[in-house]
């Protein structure tokens, strides 16, 4: 687990305007970074508690319901999947900084330059992550 170096997120949003990008309500999620279709797909740096790529300038507090409908995948340096979350719920420790999301929430305050507020790196824990997916 020492190569895990990011997470990507497949999560499936059940209300979109549980967030403010830029101070707006996100009524469908044309405003947040990372929508494809019904699904929030960001990769964070486990790191550095960035999510990658985000756009410079856009700042957002999310606050998603996902309720057991996402996927979540450590990557290695180089992006590849190296092991899949093993339950339905959010990885709290991954996804949820600054607040408690009981693994039915990701809650996030992303700064104009992809920085998530109050992360902290979680601790790997192997029985937690299916290393042959």
């Amino acid at each position: 687990m020492e190569n895990a170096k990011f997470i990507e997120v497949s999560a499936a949003v059940r209300y979109w305007d549980d967030a403010l990008v830029n101070g707006k309500e996100d009524t469908d999620g044309s405003l947040i970074p990372f929508t494809n279709g019904d699904l929030w797909e960001p990769v964070i740096d486990l790191e550095a508690g960035k999510i990658q790529s985000w756009p410079q300038g856009t700042e957002a507090d999310i606050h998603y319901k996902v309720c057991d409908a996402g996927e979540y995948w450590l990557l290695d340096a180089d992006k590849k999947r190296i092991a899949k979350w093993l339950s339905d719920y959010v990885p709290n420790k991954y996804l949820c900084h600054g607040d408690n999301g009981y693994g039915d929430y990701i809650i996030l305050k992303v700064t104009e330059d992809g920085n998530i507020e109050d992360f902290e790196k979680p601790d790997f824990h192997a029985d937690e992550w299916d290393l042959d997916a």
